[in-house]
């Protein structure tokens, strides 16, 4: 019989830590498997375990305690496989890892933490559905893909995989990365008075979601063990990187004047996710753009 618990995959990052905290609060038992002890989870039901992902003596033993796997760790972002599409063997083979130790439980419900940015390429329409074919321009984007691939071939074992396509995520408590996380890197731009170089002339759209609005989405599934859906998760709403830079200089009171560098062949122009499937399971985005580039601010402010 399956345990109760929940375990983390990358539970150390950006989503993964305002994750574990919403389920500790609802009375879930956490398990984050980490390559290094993480500061803030000392005790009580949030538990820490180092490993890897790929690590199969860590994983026969936190299985059998589990319900619910959630899975968002990925050691590379689009912009850091650029040039190194090798890199994404690193986020393939421990999944690959994953799924095999998998195979040997009682069937646990997995949640796969995909990307709703980079999977469609640059679409026909917009906002795009789940069903719009996956021509990802990046390294990282074919990474998913070909991760997604794999989760479909586990749900044809008959076991419940949910894949989640987040768009844009950001909010407080996220760390700078480079080339990862426009709102978080303007943001520090803004306080450090320093210009940005953005590839391209500012007018790439993008959808922009609020931490806690993916948080929200994915306890939706924690709680449904039975689903094998795919979801995207957004705002429903494109904003250009020249309308995100004037915002936030609006809310920081500081000049954030941009310097403008030629474009990549591998950057999408446009998307906005079209979040009509997640709505009809009674979730909606609470946070606006605006909003969450002010809480943003503050908490930076003063971290």
């Amino acid at each position: 019989m399956r345990g109760e618990g929940v375990l983390l995959l990358g539970g150390g990052g950006f989503i993964g830590r305002s994750l574990a905290v919403r389920l500790a609060e609802r009375g879930d038992a956490v398990h984050i498997l980490a390559r290094q002890p993480l500061a803030g989870f000392d005790a009580g039901p949030v538990q820490i375990h180092c490993g890897s992902l790929g690590d199969s003596e860590v994983l026969r033993r936190l299985l059998p305690r589990c319900r619910t796997v959630i899975h968002l760790a990925s050691e590379s972002t689009p912009g850091s496989s650029a040039g190194s599409p090798t890199r994404e063997a690193g986020n393939i083979l421990p999944t690959l890892a994953l799924l095999e130790a998998l195979q040997a439980h009682e069937p646990i419900h997995l949640i796969f933490f995909s990307s709703g940015g980079t999977l469609y390429g640059n679409p026909a329409s917009l906002p795009v559905p789940e069903t719009a074919p996956v021509v990802p321009l990046s390294y990282h984007g074919a990474g998913k893909a070909a991760q997604e691939a794999f989760m479909h071939a586990f749900r044809a074992r008959g076991r419940a995989v949910t894949v989640l396509r987040p768009s844009n995520t950001y909010g407080p408590g996220q760390s700078l990365r480079a080339g990862f996380g426009l709102v978080r890197t303007l943001l520090e731009h803004a306080r450090q008075g320093t210009v940005p170089e953005i590839w391209g002339d500012g007018e790439a759209v993008r959808d922009f979601v609020y931490v806690e609005d993916v948080v929200e989405a994915c306890l939706r599934f924690v709680d449904k063990p039975e689903d094998s859906g795919t979801y995207n998760v957004g705002s429903g709403e494109g904003y250009s990187i020249n309308a995100v830079a004037r915002m936030i200089g609006e809310t920081s009171g500081l000049p954030l004047p941009l310097a403008y560098r030629p474009g990549r062949a591998g950057d999408v122009k446009q998307v906005v996710l079209d979040i009509s499937r997640l709505r009809a399971t009674g979730w909606e985005p609470r946070v606006s753009l605006a909003e969450g580039i002010r809480r943003t601010w503050e908490w930076l402010r003063h971290s």
